[in-house]
């Protein structure tokens, strides 16, 4: 670090200033500087909604555009998650007080068989980052803990994720569960992992296949903004 960047006290900044600087305590995975960000904000009367979509989502989105990009890597993303994540704790309840919007909900989880997580944490965090509800089922899911849990949260989407080959056809089975029980059209179904492309996406039924987090996150926006679209048409 050189003297520059410690000389840095967060309070000094202006308003815009400290916004762009939190952009970069982001970009780094800075997670103390983005809790003392959030804090100096709301003393300054910032509303939680705007520091969220402002300082943090803005933020996130510029990670985003990166790791798609491959300028940025998985261990640097889960940092910048991890600090956007110490952010929202300070926000979440003030979110909830004063029933800011949020984009969606999403409900997401690793198939039956499956104990891969890292890429699906990695979109949980960005989902969240980009201003959804994200409730993760973890790993290794049964039909039943989705099927529950869609009727439990209600969410937009279902986000399912698979490392494996033998447990991609998985998702296929959860799909057709959900067309047997007349709830498929209810959701949008995001599906996800390394050995899957776009064909195994379709031919199994699901509305999209995202190829990485930041695809996942862009994918969403668009499909809720035309949920949206229709709602109001």
């Amino acid at each position: 670090m050189s003297d520059d960047e410690q000389d840095i006290v967060l309070s000094e900044l202006n308003d815009e200033e400290l916004v762009l600087q939190m952009h970069d305590d982001l970009y780094d995975g800075l997670k103390d500087e983005i809790v003392e960000g959030v804090e100096i904000l709301l003393e300054r009367g910032w509303t939680p909604y705007d520091i969220l979509t402002k300082a943090l989502v803005e933020g996130m989105r510029i990670v985003g555009i990166d790791f798609r990009d491959g300028i940025l890597f998985v261990p640097e993303v889960l940092l910048a998650a991890n600090s956007m994540k110490a952010g929202m704790a300070l926000l979440k309840p003030l979110l909830v007080e004063t029933g800011a919007p949020r984009l969606g909900r999403m409900v997401i989880g690793t198939v039956k068989g499956d104990i891969h997580d890292i890429g699906k944490n990695l979109v949980s965090m960005m989902m969240e980052g980009a201003g959804f509800e994200v409730t993760d089922l973890g790993i290794n899911n049964a039909v039943e803990a989705y099927i529950e849990a869609l009727a439990e949260h209600q969410p937009d989407i279902l986000g399912m994720s698979a490392l494996l080959t033998t447990t991609m056809p998985y998702m296929k089975v959860v799909i057709d569960t959900m067309k047997e029980q007349g709830i498929r059209d209810d959701y949008i179904v995001l599906v996800g992992g390394a050995p899957l492309n776009e064909e195994f996406g379709k031919a199994i039924g699901a509305d999209a296949y995202c190829r990485d987090a930041a695809v996942a996150v862009e994918t969403a926006k668009d499909f809720m903004s035309r949920k949206h679209n229709q709602l109001s048409a």
